[in-house]
């Protein structure tokens, strides 16, 4: 027990001691700021934190630090100046004072004795004179004369002493010299005549010294052409010749004298232009119809004014920059033509003076043309003269008859002028109100006439010189679309004239893509309507006519067809579809209109190799109806075709001379629309023509859908028919085509694979060897790898750290508001003191007022 005590006593005094004289003792907390965190379960082996806490102790924590922290912020938030501390060492705890202020010593003493450059190696020695820094001399505080004597050195002459602060010396000159003593500005004078006199005595001097350094070096120079002179070369001695420039130095030579690029006018816009051009044609329609009216040119134009003999015509002006641009070429002068040049000159000289003398003149250079041939003869015929006798008669009486001259044209020329001119084609057209208009401009005229018609038409209304000529154009391409096809349903189509306005109908719908697809999509769906209509009524339908082909012809022409789906393209092919798969063949003009249709099909598809079936399907009914029944049989057809029947045959050729005579051509769309009757053999050549083209048509497609996987399951029909054609006894040239079909298809690889069965891997047996599954963790965390459980530990974090930063934020914005709040309450109780102040002092005032007031009354 005694032990124990003594123990106790030590662990006490120990306590004390700690307290007494080491550091400060840690207090011990209050218990009512004490918060104890209860868990709901004991653990064992867990480790438990924050068991105990302090908010009291942390909340006055966090508050300091925002105080040192976010409040310094705050106050400093719209201050732009930094003070910045560089003394040495002032925020190092780790250096004592005595080695800062040492430190600092020397760093001040290096600072003041390093070089302040580089390159000056003698700015540590100072140069002096007479024992005084020259820097001390150059700051004029003291200026010796060092051919003074030592012993006056620093002293006043006896001049300047008398002349600026007098003294007895002038009285003593005085007596001595007997004279009258100087004045204080004579001195000043003479002293400024002397300085003046010493200056240019110094000048002088210079002077001469620069006339003799001169003289010296004219000298030198002569004797140094003596010492520096060389024997001369022996005469024999071959001297060597000048070397020639080669071709690099000629070019960059000819580059130096060339002429540079001159400064070229601005490209003119799309409206500029359209104006330029209405202009024109409205200036050619109006010389037109002067023409056709038989109106002579020189009836609006005014005759000279009269000169008289004595006129030296010397009113003009020397404005002009007559000085040409100096060129070279392949090493040679280029000399403009001067006489072009003073020709240009002159008439340029007498435009002007016919400008000034008949301002109302409206052709300005066709008078400057007139007035050079007319002075030019007037020089030998007294023009003048005439002109005076002229205008005497023309006020006396008036104007008489004048006999036709030589010059003159006959009144027949002139019948013949205005018969050409009502002929020509006129200059300007007005926009087309209705189809009606627009066919009775182009009715009756060849087809360049057309096509000039229909360009003019567009020129003189653009749409940029007028508002409603956008309209106008737009309605100008449903007429050009209606004309065409009138053009394609005549008896003999005009097809030349059709494939000239296309032109036309391009740059009409470059301009109106929108108006262009409505006129384009309104004409098939007319077609398309008619079909279904002729379905409806007698079950089957016709291959329409000729300008529904041409429609179709354009539309691939006008809009792009490799989209994959268009407003205007899409409709059109599925027309064609339609007319392939719904219009039966029942004659040789019902072929050419469906071979047509598939070219079209492969002129659109060219590009997006979209496979057709319509069209695969109606070129295997051509093969199969130009093959005899006998041969076709086992074939498989699709309606608009039959394997038996009427039509079944109706391009088989059975004559041998017929096949012997006919050669390979292209077929005409002329026959599609013609009904004139046609002999046996033009018959028989145009079936072999039409099975030529089909033949062509199919080997294009053979080229183009090679590429898909049911390639052979897709061509194979038509293989099989090729193959009997080749048997069939036709011409060489057809069967030759059939074989390089026949080739191009074998040489294609089949791109599919059978189906079969998948393999699968053999299923193991079962063993009854336990699963070994290791167990990371239990609970939520059960089963998975160290990467998701990493992943897991960083996404809780992750929300941990957000949540705190978010609590952080909520508590900053918490403190600065009760900042603010505190200013403001500051603002206002120091408002309200000063008030309270002012209201004191005006009281006080008052009161002082009115006791004055009171004694003023008592006396």
């Amino acid at each position: 027990m005694g032990k124990a005590k003594r123990a106790g006593a030590r662990r006490q005094v120990h306590k004390a001691s700690a307290g007494a004289f080491g550091g400060p003792a840690k207090t011990n907390p209050n218990p009512f700021e004490v918060k104890v965190n209860r868990q709901k379960f004991q653990i064992l082996g867990r480790k438990t934190r924050h068991d105990v806490g302090l908010p009291g102790v942390s909340r006055a924590r966090a508050i300091r630090k925002r105080t040192q922290t976010l409040l310094k912020e705050y106050k400093e938030r719209n201050k732009s100046n930094v003070f910045t501390d560089k003394r040495f060492g002032e925020y190092n705890s780790n250096i004592s004072p005595e080695e800062k202020m040492m430190k600092r010593f020397a760093l001040e003493q290096q600072r003041h004795h390093e070089k302040k450059n580089i390159y000056n190696l003698n700015e540590d020695e100072e140069l002096t004179h007479y024992g005084q820094s020259l820097a001390d001399i150059e700051k004029h505080n003291d200026i010796v004369d060092s051919d003074s004597d030592t012993e006056e050195r620093g002293t006043l002459s006896a001049e300047l002493t008398a002349s600026h602060f007098g003294g007895g010396n002038a009285s003593q000159k005085e007596g001595e010299d007997g004279d009258k003593p100087k004045s204080r500005k004579e001195l000043i004078e003479e002293l400024i005549a002397k300085s003046k006199q010493e200056k240019r005595e110094r000048q002088a001097q210079r002077e001469d010294a620069l006339e003799l350094t001169e003289k010296l070096d004219q000298d030198w120079k002569e004797i140094q052409t003596l010492l520096s002179r060389k024997p001369q070369k022996s005469e024999n001695k071959e001297k060597k010749e000048k070397p020639q420039p080669d071709a690099y130095d000629l070019m960059v030579r000819e580059l130096g004298f060339e002429m540079k690029a001159q400064p070229s006018n601005r490209m003119k816009t799309e409206e500029e232009l359209a104006k330029e051009e209405q202009e024109r044609l409205r200036k050619l329609e109006a010389e037109r119809l002067r023409r056709m009216l038989g109106k002579d040119e020189d009836e609006n134009k005014k005759k000279p004014k009269h000169m008289s003999a004595d006129d030296l015509n010397d009113g003009f002006i020397l404005d002009k920059d007559d000085r040409r641009l100096l060129s070279y070429k392949d090493g040679k002068m280029n000399i403009e033509d001067v006489q072009e040049e003073q020709s240009e000159e002159a008439g340029d000289q007498e435009n002007d003076q016919k400008e000034d003398e008949d301002e109302s003149d409206e052709e300005e250079g066709e008078d400057g043309s007139r007035d050079d041939t007319e002075e030019s003869d007037g020089s030998d015929s007294h023009s003048d003269l005439e002109s005076n006798i002229e205008s005497e008669e023309e006020n006396e009486k008036p104007k008489k008859e004048q006999h036709p001259t030589p010059g003159e044209k006959l009144p027949s020329d002139d019948q013949k002028a205005q018969r050409a001119a009502g002929t020509e084609l006129p200059y300007v057209f007005a926009a087309p109100e209705s189809y009606e208009e627009l066919r009775s401009l182009l009715s009756g005229r060849s087809t360049e006439e057309q096509l000039l018609v229909v360009e003019r038409i567009q020129k003189c209304n653009h749409p940029s010189l007028a508002v409603g000529n956008k309209a106008k154009l737009e309605k100008l391409f449903g007429f050009l679309l209606q004309y065409v096809g009138d053009l394609a349903t005549e008896s003999t189509p005009d097809l030349k004239t059709i494939d000239k306005l296309v032109v036309q109908l391009y740059n009409l719908c470059q301009m109106f893509p929108e108006s262009a697809s409505d006129s384009i999509k309104f004409v098939l769906r007319d077609a398309m309507h008619e079909i279904e209509e002729m379905i409806e009524t007698k079950g089957r339908a016709l291959f329409p006519g000729l300008d529904v082909l041409i429609y179709l012809k354009i539309t691939g022409l006008l809009f792009p067809t490799s989209d994959f789906w268009h407003p205007v393209v899409t409709p059109a092919l599925m027309c064609m579809s339609q007319m392939l798969t719904k219009c039966p063949v029942l004659s040789l003009q019902d072929v050419i209109k469906g071979l047509f249709v598939c070219c079209l099909f492969l002129e659109y598809v060219s590009l997006s190799r979209r496979f057709i079936p319509e069209l695969l399907n109606f070129l295997l009914g051509i093969l199969y109806i130009a093959i005899p029944n006998t041969k076709s049989q086992g074939s498989t057809l699709v309606y608009p075709f039959r394997a038996l029947g009427k039509n079944s045959e109706l391009l088989v050729v059975s004559d041998k001379a017929d096949m012997a005579t006919w050669r390979r051509g292209s077929l005409s769309l002329h026959w599609a629309s013609r009904l004139s009757t046609m002999t046996a053999t033009e018959a028989n050549h145009r079936r072999l023509s039409c099975l030529a083209s089909c033949l062509a048509l199919l080997k294009h497609c053979v080229l183009m859908y090679n590429a898909l996987p049911s390639f052979h399951a897709i061509i194979g029909p038509h293989r099989a028919l090729a193959e009997h054609l080749v048997d069939c006894g036709l011409p060489q040239d057809l069967q030759e085509l059939s074989r390089s079909i026949l080739s191009e298809i074998e040489i294609q690889k089949q791109h599919y694979r059978p189906l079969i069965c998948e393999k699968s891997k053999p299923v193991p047996l079962k063993l009854f060897t336990p699963r070994l599954v290791k167990v990371l963790e239990f609970g939520r965390k059960q089963g998975s790898t160290k990467e998701e459980q990493e992943r897991k530990r960083l996404i809780h974090k992750h929300k941990r750290e957000f949540k705190g930063a978010v609590r952080e934020i909520r508590k900053d914005n918490q403190f600065l508001a009760r900042m603010q709040l505190s200013e403001i309450m500051e603002r206002d109780a120091e408002r309200k003191r000063k008030v309270k102040q002012l209201f004191n002092s005006l009281a006080t005032q008052e009161g002082e007022w009115k006791a004055l007031k009171r004694r003023k009354f008592k006396k």
